[in-house]
């Protein structure tokens, strides 16, 4: 688009192409990545993939306005994406899209990293990208081999804002069909606070119990916030637990 001022009462054609603001920002990216972009210039260089020709820089100020930042605007859903001017569901579609890959990404780099998983900081990363803008509580396990390679990852109990009820019949009938040799659990605390709750710790407690009974190793349970995590394995409460299971064994032996 070329729009025209009047100087000295003549026509001066003053640039203001949306094709060639594409271009500079593109060729930015081209050689420096996303170094010196300003949030709403990521934003709007992801909506020109759903947007073949206009400006989208008005779409990516309004976005960042509302959600406060690219990774607000990518964990946004669909409907809160739709409410900002401009933004129609094929722009939705896009956004939605790069968060859904990032997130595969993650989880495929998990999945590759040849080091033990037990304190990997792959399968935190992965974590904290899937379970880190959840609003509602979420349990899930990454079953893992006998050397320590993901299985699968999958989600086994969804709750409410502030809670999710495990269930450990549940929990170690994936196990079973998984014929995993040892488990990370991972949930989500949507407020933010990762200190875990004294039913987190039960829960934990309980499954370690049960794991012990089937020659099951638990490797983690991580609770994940929006920005950070709390790990048990790092904080010693997992041995804490194990040692409970293990005192119970002993116990156990002793009266039979």
């Amino acid at each position: 688009m070329v729009v025209y001022a009047f100087v000295s009462g003549k026509r001066v054609e003053v640039e203001t192409s949306h094709k060639e603001h594409r271009k500079r920002l593109r060729k930015r990216f081209d050689q420096d990545g996303l170094k010196g972009f300003h949030n709403y210039e990521v934003v709007e260089l992801l909506l020109t993939l759903a947007h073949a020709q206009g400006d989208c820089k008005d779409m990516g100020k309004a976005a960042i306005k509302k959600f406060g930042s690219v990774r607000g605007v990518l964990d946004a859903s669909i409907d809160d994406l739709l409410d900002v001017p401009g933004i129609g569901p094929l722009s939705a579609f896009t956004l939605k899209l790069v968060r859904a890959v990032a997130e595969y990404y993650y989880q495929e780099r998990m999945n590759q990293d040849t080091a033990s998983l037990g304190n990997s900081q792959a399968v935190v990363d992965y974590l904290r990208v899937s379970m880190g803008s959840l609003s509602r509580e979420s349990f899930s396990a990454v079953f893992l081999d006998a050397q320590n390679r993901p299985i699968a990852v999958e989600t086994l109990f969804q709750g409410t804002l502030t809670s999710s009820a495990v269930y450990p019949r549940e929990v170690f009938k994936q196990v079973l069909e998984h014929n995993a040799a040892s488990v990370i659990f991972a949930h989500n605390h949507p407020s933010g606070c990762v200190e875990p709750s004294e039913n987190d710790i039960q829960i934990t407690s309980d499954l370690v119990l049960a794991a012990s009974f089937m020659d099951v190793r638990i490797l983690d349970h991580i609770i994940v916030g929006k920005d950070t995590h709390f790990s048990f394995a790092d904080r010693g409460l997992l041995r804490e637990c194990t040692e409970r299971a293990r005192s119970f064994h002993e116990t156990r032996r002793g009266t039979l």
